[in-house]
């Protein structure tokens, strides 16, 4: 099993950066950005400070490259956060001094294109979280969620083994954030679908993985992958994004990572809720719930074609909707089947 860091958990008043890696968009809603700052002050007692390129849209790979290692070379900063995802991180990774992060090790916290950046540390053995992005978890409308605002608490500051929580409601309708007095409006929130469990064998292992999507670039380049060996005794996990892409994407990655030999490696598989919902594909009711249903479906046909006995947990609480567990890539969980409970180690 690869070895990892053990990082220092932070304390109310340090200084955390601010970065955006893969798109600016708090150029576009600085109000949004703002409001997740001020959470962060508020909530958490930390101190956030940007960097130049984290409300710049389009900025140079170079200069984003540049800003996220100035994030992690600074001593002041005690953790590096994404304001929000994107579509081209992968390509700029080659642009990062392995070194840097190496010499600087520290906690990340993004989701979405953020797997590749979550991917390189993993690499080089520095632990990350999934998940608590600012303009969408930080900067949600209203409030933020009590369990989003709680994992990320044992992500900041808590030590030990937790057991994984499960929301009641869930949200995956957004509001159109070009018009700032959205924030003041509650979301939609509808009843959870509960857990969804698949397999008999209880299992543990490392977390490696992160946004479908962005898993399907990184099969692609097979530049930045882990090795056979370090996949080893790791549990995978997978959420698809807001694109709501055709099953069939999510089961090509699934057949790559199986003719590759890595379902049979993996322990477990942990699955987020799918979003079914985005501005540009308005889905009923119905069709949300038969769009998760198809995706649960396609994930545990694939998988049992390579294994017949890992255990396979979906509708977690992690990805593209919200509340957002914060998933602690790079550090132990255990799924434990024959009581339906899932630990995780921050």
């Amino acid at each position: 099993m690869k070895h990892f860091q053990t990082l220092p958990k932070l304390s109310p008043g340090d200084q955390v950066g601010i970065i955006s890696p893969s798109a600016g968009l708090p150029g576009l809603f600085p109000w949004v950005q703002d409001l997740g700052l001020e959470r962060m002050r508020d909530i958490f007692g930390l101190i956030p400070v940007e960097y130049p390129t984290t409300r710049m849209m389009n900025a140079s790979l170079e200069d984003r490259a540049r800003d996220i290692m100035a994030a992690f070379a600074d001593p002041n900063n005690k953790a590096v956060f994404a304001s929000i995802g994107g579509n081209d991180q992968i390509k700029l990774i080659k642009y990062l001094d392995p070194q840097v992060f190496r010499d600087n090790p520290k906690p990340f916290f993004g989701y979405s294109d953020n797997t590749h950046l979550h991917n390189f540390l993993w690499n080089l053995g520095i632990p990350s979280y999934y998940g608590g992005g600012i303009m969408n978890q930080f900067g949600m409308n209203v409030r933020m969620f009590d369990m989003t605002i709680d994992s990320l608490k044992h992500a900041l500051f808590n030590k030990g083994e937790f057991p994984l929580d499960i929301a009641n409601n869930y949200n995956d309708e957004g509001l159109d954030w070009s018009v700032k007095n959205n924030l003041a409006l509650e979301r939609k929130l509808e009843p959870n679908d509960g857990i969804y469990w698949d397999g008999t064998t209880n299992a543990k292992g490392i977390l490696w993985g992160g946004c479908v999507e962005s898993l399907v670039a990184q099969m692609a380049t097979a530049k930045y992958l882990p090795s056979d060996k370090d996949i080893d005794g790791t549990i995978l996990v997978l959420e698809t994004s807001e694109n709501i892409p055709q099953h069939w994407i999510i089961e090509y990655l699934l057949v790559g990572l199986g003719e590759r030999g890595w379902l049979d490696k993996f322990q477990a598989v942990l699955v987020g809720r799918p979003k079914a919902w985005e501005f540009n594909k308005q889905m009923t009711p119905q069709q949300k719930a038969d769009y998760r249903d198809q995706q649960r479906k396609t994930v545990v046909g694939t998988i049992r074609q390579y294994n017949a006995r890992i255990p396979i947990v979906q509708n977690i609480d992690f990805g593209h909707t919200d509340p957002q567990t914060v998933l602690p890539l790079g550090q132990k969980a255990r799924v434990i089947v024959d009581k339906q409970i899932i630990y995780l180690s921050y």
